[in-house]
């Protein structure tokens, strides 16, 4: 049955590509750091769930070394302005098929296979059916890329390359974040963060629980950089044993909506770098801070919204 372990290693096939790459570029001088960094990324996505915590750990603290030490790869051979432009007019708005193919696809798996069930065969983990769509959806979208553009048999190796590069280590942050927010949460930051909370401010109604959880979702990813790391210290601080168990809050809309409310945070951070610094990098943009600027407009009042429509709907009548 395919599930969260196949999603690893369909994940893994990006950085292990990366880091064979760098292997076989003999004229690249640090080419052995850049693919032991890439080539142990891929192996904790690969083959992580089957691998000893010692060794695990030991890999992650072999990529911070790596990238510590920095990884400066070279450039990679891609095509130029002039070409691109070339190209663009070539084919158009078809290249924008692939793109789009991803949510069509990843939408059309989660509506038409909601039990994980093909032609009858239970070939997908029902838990997992949407993100097995989104995977299906990437391989979906990079064939049709392909068969649009038909490029050189290299060129997906090299440009994925190009890219990574380009991002750098940043790109593992989200997974190093979300594992940060893990640990907190298994040492009782959680917990901690409620007493304190529960200390300042009375939380006797479901609109102030609200409140207190989406506001603390934004600002703890502010702090941390990753919605998927504030996670589970606000939920298990406050989401959980206040809006859930004491006001009887739907555990569904209180966990979007909660997502929701971090990500509004991730909108106003410098320290979510690989969505709002590297952007402005790749960009070549005076101000590092210029996609900050641009977001916060958009942040605030969604992050309204977002307690709005908690109220509303994971507690009918909280607003009477």
């Amino acid at each position: 049955m395919i599930g969260l372990d196949a999603l690893g290693i369909a994940a893994g096939l990006l950085p292990a590509t990366v880091a064979i790459h760098h292997a076989t570029a003999r004229g690249e001088p640090r080419r052995w750091r850049n693919s032991l960094f890439w080539g142990a990324f891929a192996v904790t996505l690969m083959a992580g769930p089957w691998l000893p915590n010692l060794v695990n750990g030991f890999l992650v603290l072999l990529m911070v070394a790596t990238a510590t030490t920095g990884l400066r790869p070279a450039p990679v051979a891609s095509t130029d302005e002039a070409d691109r432009q070339t190209l663009s007019q070539r084919y158009g708005m078809r290249l924008f098929l692939p793109a789009l193919c991803v949510p069509v696809v990843t939408l059309a798996g989660t509506l038409l296979i909601p039990n994980g069930k093909i032609f009858g065969w239970a070939l997908i983990d029902p838990k997992q059916v949407t993100l097995v769509s989104l995977a299906a959806a990437i391989f979906a979208g990079l064939a049709l890329a392909c068969w649009i553009t038909r490029p050189p048999r290299s060129a997906p190796a090299a440009e994925a390359r190009r890219l990574s590069d380009a991002i750098g280590w940043p790109m593992i942050l989200p997974q190093m974040l979300a594992a940060l927010g893990g640990i907190f949460a298994a040492a009782g930051v959680g917990k901690i963060v409620a007493d304190g909370v529960a200390g300042l401010v009375p939380i006797d109604t479901p609109l102030v629980a609200t409140l207190l959880y989406c506001i603390g979702m934004a600002l703890f990813t502010i702090v941390m950089g990753n919605a998927f790391a504030a996670f589970p210290i606000m939920t298990a601080g406050i989401g959980i044993p206040f809006l859930i168990h004491r006001f009887g809050g739907d555990p569904a809309a209180v966990a979007a909506l909660g997502m929701l409310a971090g990500f509004c945070g991730t909108l106003m951070t410098p320290m979510a770098a690989n969505f709002n610094i590297v952007p402005a990098a790749l960009l070549e943009l005076r101000d590092r801070y210029a996609v900050i600027r641009v977001q916060v407009p958009t942040a605030v009042p969604l992050l309204l919204f977002t307690i709005t429509v908690m109220a509303l709907f994971a507690f009918p009548g909280a607003l009477r």
